[in-house]
């Protein structure tokens, strides 16, 4: 695990400033302490700070150069069946000299260029330079697990795992216009588009080849439709299930350094911990954060379940001042407004393991894959939700909670929006409502998706939003998951995101999902007898926050809430009809649907104030 920049001036005469390099690898150094390089070729220069994981001595040094000198490398993340091609390798006259898996990658990219992608299994991102032929490769795993921006700027290229590198070379950090209105109204940007004007996201499964006089071509590698509709039938889903999932916790348990698990105390990050005791692991540390208030504590039964398994449990609390601390510090490692509220949690028990573990197994995915979100309910029967709709603007009003998100959710008007909006805390009519912004954002890539969705699962709205949010919302939980580990110098690894999994799930019937009254019945199937009755059957929690109580009873917080209405964010154009003292007094009279409104402007606002000043006086 690692941090990866670097840039290429499409003028053949100008030669890449080494202090730039330099200064776009050292805003990463919290994505790899351990080493650093650089490597410079007239106008292009890499830049690599790493996180030593596989072969933890100097040997596995980057950028990385091919055996025969044409290709240098700057590598992110994991090949996890990398010494399954030690004898391809031996074969072909190439003798390795490290125990890492960047030699055995690059070596691989010598032989067989990205054609070799397809039989990787792992998370990554990485950039090959050829000396002979003059080109840059941009390369992103097949879920976006490894993060990987660009912009192209002063007539050349930047690129970074993180958008802070980016704007540290001089990249001018503006907030788009498309960008935030779909982060106003979908909680965060999706697809290559980001928050920041000029700035974009390598999709991922795909290759951006760069020519050193600036021609792009974007190419995908992989397709998960594709990958879908071409796999075979399968004959027991839950042994299958079983058997693929401990395979890939197998997988990625492959380390030089200790690895350890977050454990929430949930069905997915306990299905982890379940494989590994299954598996005859031994000495593994678990950690949790735990919260005072019990609706959103599982701390107990992550507790108990490493107890059982024999594994040595870690847990803290995260409260008063440190909760502002490590907001603030979160929103400059995350690049982006918080959208899911948990960032500043996951960062603390990051800490907390890092004096134990550089790698963390986690439970994401499972709930896009299998159908865990509540949310994907009310999709079931789309008829009934026009009908709830016809009962008036006012039904289901003040009843709080989900009656009263069941109700407003009714009223969005077709389909589509039902799945594009379904991840939404408010919906369009909030917002026009409560912030007197009436046009949608143009969702084009979200539309894209839903018309891809809409031939695999004709007339299954809930497999429809399930696909969507496997683009789209599961790529902000990575980015998350990414941001909040590597702002700790840990390795974050998602078993439920190995691409059989991905592709057999995606096969089957939805009722392998729906069965049952909570969902996700294929894992509960084949995690029953190795998990108690209290984890398959415990109502969803997450990592959930008391938020309400931050923002009015923390002395921090108040401070801060008081600078929110007076926010240089409403001066912009597409925010300035909202009137933040409005939101904040509704909050402070006990109005708890507020919350949904007034957090993602004040995560904005935080991210205005902590990250973007940073980089400019001015944002629009």
């Amino acid at each position: 695990m690692c941090g990866i920049s670097g840039l290429l001036h499409f003028d053949a005469a100008r030669r890449a400033s080494e202090e730039w390099v330099v200064r776009m690898r050292d805003a990463l150094e919290h994505r790899g302490p351990d080493d650093a390089g650089i490597f410079m070729d007239g106008p292009i220069g890499l830049g690599h700070r790493r996180l030593s994981i596989l072969d933890l001595s100097k040997a596995g040094h980057q950028p990385f150069t091919s055996q025969d000198g044409r290709y240098i490398m700057v590598y992110n993340g994991e090949i996890y069946n990398f010494r399954d091609f030690y004898g391809e390798l031996k074969a072909r006259g190439i003798t390795l000299r490290t125990g890492s898996d960047t030699e055995v990658l690059l070596a691989l990219f010598q032989l067989y260029g990205t054609t070799m992608l397809s039989r990787l299994n792992g998370m990554f991102a990485f950039a090959v330079w050829d000396k002979q032929e003059r080109r840059l490769t941009l390369v992103r795993d097949r879920m976006g697990v490894k993060p990987l921006y660009y912009a192209l700027h002063d007539n050349s290229l930047f690129f970074a795992s993180e958008q802070k590198a980016l704007f540290k070379a001089g990249v001018p950090l503006r907030i788009a216009q498309d960008g935030l209105e779909e982060y106003i109204f979908n909680r965060f940007v999706a697809g290559e588009k980001t928050l920041c004007e000029g700035v974009f996201v390598l999709l991922p499964g795909h290759i951006m080849t760069v020519a050193a006089d600036g021609k792009t071509q974007t190419t995908k590698w992989w397709d998960l439709k594709s990958e879908i509709q071409a796999h075979p039938r399968i004959a027991n889903p839950v042994e299958w299930f079983r058997e693929t999932f401990d395979d890939s916790v197998r997988l990625r348990m492959i380390s030089d350094a200790p690895v350890g698990v977050l454990l929430s105390g949930g069905l997915d990050s306990s299905s982890v911990a379940a494989s590994l005791f299954e598996q005859d692991y031994k000495g593994i540390n678990t950690f949790t954060i735990g919260f005072r208030e019990s609706e959103h504590n599982e701390d107990y039964l992550a507790r108990r379940l490493s107890k059982q398994f024999g594994f040595d449990f870690h847990s803290m609390i995260l409260e008063d001042d440190a909760v502002f601390e490590t907001l603030k510090s979160i929103t400059y490692l995350h690049d982006d407004p918080l959208m899911h509220l948990s960032e500043p949690h996951l960062l603390a028990v990051s800490m907390l393991a890092k004096p134990n573990v550089k790698v963390l197994l986690s439970g994401e995915g499972a709930d896009e894959l299998m159908g865990g979100y509540y949310r994907y309910k009310p999709l079931q029967f789309p008829n009934l939700l026009h009908i709830l709709a016809l009962f008036g603007r006012n039904a289901g009003a003040g009843q709080g909670g989900k009656i009263d998100k069941l109700f407003r959710f009714a009223r969005i008007g077709s389909k589509q929006d039902m799945v594009l909006f379904n991840g939404s805390n408010i919906f369009p009519e909030d917002i026009l409502s409560g912030f007197g912004i009436s046009g949608l954002p143009e969702n084009a890539y979200r539309k894209q998706l839903y018309d891809e969705a809409r031939t695999l699962y004709p007339g299954d709205l809930r497999r429809k939003a399930m696909y969507v949010d496997q683009h789209t919302y599961l790529c902000s939980l990575l980015d998350r998951n990414d941001r909040c580990t590597m702002g700790a110098s840990i390795e974050c690894r998602e078993p439920f995101l190995d691409q059989r999994l991905l592709a057999g799930l995606g096969s089957l019937d939805s009722k392998w999902f729906f069965s049952g009254k909570k969902g996700k019945y294929i894992q509960k199937k084949a995690m029953a007898g190795r998990l108690p009755d209290e984890i398959l059957d415990f109502r969803k929690v997450g990592l959930s926050s008391p938020w309400d109580h931050y923002l009015l009873n923390n002395p921090a917080f108040k401070e801060e809430l008081e600078a929110f209405r007076k926010s240089e964010i409403f001066r912009l154009p597409y925010l300035s009809s909202i009137d933040p003292s409005q939101l904040v007094q509704r909050l402070q009279q006990g109005d708890e649907r507020m919350i949904s409104y007034i957090m993602p402007l004040f995560m904005l606002h935080m991210w205005t104030t902590y990250y973007a000043a940073r980089f400019t006086s001015t944002l629009m």
